[in-house]
């Protein structure tokens, strides 16, 4: 799913370290996919597919997990938003991916 909206919480774009960071997991990822998309039409083994599988989803999950700490760390230092509505907006965080 692709989406030209913004996000509404703070992100990696105030972080440009973070954003390379993020950005080279996600383009491992890509390239994962891409190897297991091969494999599926190459007829590879069962094991070699779940094993690229696997690759490709720890790779995503600790996108997000950038993402997510990037956030903390800024939404923390926000004095804008109130304890409590930041608290909420980190648990919204996390249970995304969960």
């Amino acid at each position: 799913m692709q989406t030209d909206a913004p996000l509404e919480t703070a992100g990696p774009e105030h972080d440009p370290e973070a954003k390379r960071k993020i950005v080279n997991r996600l383009r491992r990822a890509h390239g994962q996919l891409a190897a297991v998309i091969a494999a599926v039409e190459g007829d590879a083994g069962c094991r070699d597919v779940v094993q690229q599988l696997s690759a490709v989803s720890k790779a995503i999950d600790r996108a997000g997990f950038l993402v997510i700490s990037t956030a903390l760390k800024e939404c923390l230092s926000d004095a804008g938003d109130s304890e409590q509505e930041r608290a909420e907006e980190l648990e919204k965080l996390f249970l995304t991916l969960a």
